[in-house]
């Protein structure tokens, strides 16, 4: 129950904002309230006629409506609800709906927590005019029978000249409050059982919200029980809600509190249809966990630099989010359209859900192509490890999409170690570079030395230096360099619009598997057709290059040479590639000492 009692306690946080429409901001709904969107407004005067009506622009916000436990989970039977209503229980045509409505309306106006708003509207609504007063008005347009085409559409109310400074149904805190008072006093008689939310015993709720999370199934609920013939419960309960007794305001309280956290967090929080929610129950300042740490707009070469502006982000968001603040992650699926589970939960306090985002992007970083040190987004991770190229983009299909967001969240917030087969399914990519575009082949590259990063140092806490070290006692990591060297060498012969790929590139899947004898073929292209092409300082600069690589190779054993080669060529490949690329000054002054070598 974790989860509803966290919920409870943020609405209870933020019970000063229920029902408020605040600009930039979703509206927390009150208890016995949901939002919905109204298609008509119809504004009456203090005496209940028809003052106006028009329709209601789609770009404005939904409204806060009064519901009943009933009429905010109906399904196809007819349940009214007390205020705002479908056409289709307002108009007098439907002998089934509309007396519920009248009914329903005229008990709360006539009870002690009545509003004098609403004795207008249901003087209104008895006298049986909607139809007419809406095709006057050019709302709607009523079909051969006079009923209308959408009789979903649902009306808001205004009722002018009471004296109240807003006229406005769906905004009025005192039309709420009263609801609120009038929905309770009539089922307060009801049985009582312990509430496992609060600890306090009250009435249990027989239905729960449905729509939670809309951006993963609209009318998905997270709590059902509606198994009338007693399959999913049969020998343990007699009764579906001893199941989890939760009463109705808490039910209420914590529904309406993650619908509202889903809507202020947006679509950036849903990947694959499964919502990951991240907050602060008193409301502090929480960075999502699927996106970057870091958030400084300011590029960093250094490695230095890149460790200082995390360490300035984690005190940046320290002095918002205090060590003893609560942090609350939870990710939210629906499997079918109708029930909604609970995929992932934690509770972490501050001070360690940060130090935890900042530890796995302080160890899964690397330099791009620019030299810019990032780290890339859990869902870049996914999509280079598992999507398909779809232009200059890839895109993983939403059934695998969900699953390794989880995985990887769990990664980053559990301290959980980095899966082996991502890696090596980045590896694999990485390594099949024609399979790509250039830009989407670079970007799979930059991911998987990120990875590569992390995975060793969640495995042996070994620190990858992101700079190229030349000595770096690792067969694979040198050979990497001689495949980013053999590479440069016939890039550099290429005119500016060349669009071929270089040998090394061609024979990288082969290189990665012998290597030795893959190098030899690829050198023997270069002597004949390439080399010759190049200045001869250039061509010095280059040899002198494989020869010092080569040297490093040879101290290792001869049978180790055409060996397979480990996942970590990539990072030496990446690396001496960068540093083959660095500013033209530099190479201008290495060209010119071997310019003098050569003469």
């Amino acid at each position: 129950m974790g989860l509803l009692q966290k919920a409870c306690e943020t609405y209870d946080c933020h019970a000063r904002y229920a029902g408020l429409l605040r600009e930039g901001h979703e509206t927390l709904a009150p208890i016995s309230h949901i939002l919905t969107s109204a298609q008509i407004e119809i504004t009456l005067d203090q005496d209940g006629h028809f003052v106006s009506a028009r329709a209601v622009d789609k770009t404005e916000p939904k409204i806060v409506i009064p519901v009943t436990e009933e009429s905010g989970g109906r399904t196809s039977a007819p349940c009214a609800h007390p205020l705002c209503e479908q056409l289709g229980y307002l108009a007098d045509y439907d002998e089934k709906k509309h007396p519920l409505y009248v009914e329903q309306l005229a008990d709360w106006a006539d009870s002690p927590y009545g509003h004098p708003k609403l004795r207008p509207i249901l003087t209104y609504v008895k006298g049986g005019t909607i139809l007419m007063d809406l095709a006057r008005s050019g709302v709607i347009q009523p079909d051969e029978k006079g009923r209308p085409k959408d009789e979903k559409a649902l009306v808001r109310w205004r009722v002018v000249g009471l004296n109240e400074e807003d006229s406005r149904c769906w905004t009025d805190q005192s039309l709420f409050s009263a609801f609120i008072d009038y929905y309770r006093a009539k089922t307060e008689q009801q049985a009582q059982a312990l509430c496992m939310i609060d600890g306090k015993p009250a009435r249990p709720a027989s239905q729960h919200p449905k729509g939670i999370i809309p951006l993963c199934g609209g009318n998905a609920k997270l709590i059902s029980s509606n198994d009338s013939s007693g399959f999913t419960y049969r020998g343990r309960f007699s009764e579906d809600w001893q199941g989890a007794t939760v009463s109705y305001e808490a039910s209420q309280k914590a529904h309406n509190a993650l619908r509202w956290l889903a809507a202020e967090q947006g679509t950036q929080v849903v990947y694959g249809g499964r919502a990951f929610l991240c907050w602060n129950p008193q409301g502090k300042k929480v960075c999502g966990v699927t996106g970057p740490f870091r958030i400084t707009a300011e590029p960093v070469t250094e490695p230095t630099e890149y460790q200082e502006d995390l360490r300035k982000t984690l005190l940046g968001y320290k002095a918002e989010l205090p060590d003893s603040a609560g942090v609350v992650i939870s990710a939210f699926d629906a499997a079918t359209t109708g029930r909604l589970s609970l995929t992932y939960y934690n509770e972490l306090m501050g001070s360690d859900f940060l130090q935890r985002l900042y530890g796995w992007d302080a160890s899964c970083c690397w330099p791009n192509r620019r030299g810019e040190i990032w780290s890339p987004s859990l869902l870049q991770i996914v999509n280079c490890a598992f999507g398909t190229q779809q232009g200059q983009f890839l895109k993983t299909d939403d059934r695998v999409l969900k699953q390794q967001m989880q995985r990887l969240v769990s990664c980053r917030v559990d301290r959980a170690k980095l899966p082996a087969d991502l890696k090596q399914a980045l590896v694999q990519r990485a390594s099949s570079p024609l399979a790509y575009e250039p830009a989407v082949r670079e970007k799979i590259l930059f991911t998987a030395c990120a990875v590569l990063r992390k995975y060793y140092f969640d495995r042996n806490k070994e620190e990858w230096n992101m700079e190229l070290d030349p000595g770096r006692h690792d067969r694979s990591y040198q050979f990497g360099r001689l495949l980013a060297v053999l590479e440069k060498v016939e890039r550099d012969t290429y005119d500016s619009d060349e669009g071929r790929e270089p040998n090394a590139i061609r024979q990288q899947s082969v290189f990665c598997q012998r290597p030795m004898y893959a190098a030899a073929n690829i050198e023997k292209q270069l002597e004949r057709a390439y080399f010759p092409r190049l200045r001869p300082g250039t061509r010095a600069f280059y040899k002198n290059a494989i020869s010092q690589i080569m040297e490093e190779i040879h101290k290792f054993p001869d049978s180790q040479w055409n060996q397979p080669l480990a996942d970590t060529y990539l990072m030496g490949y990446y690396l001496q590639r960068g540093a083959l690329y660095a500013p033209k000054e530099k190479h201008t002054e290495e060209d010119n000492e071997y310019e003098h070598i050569a003469e």
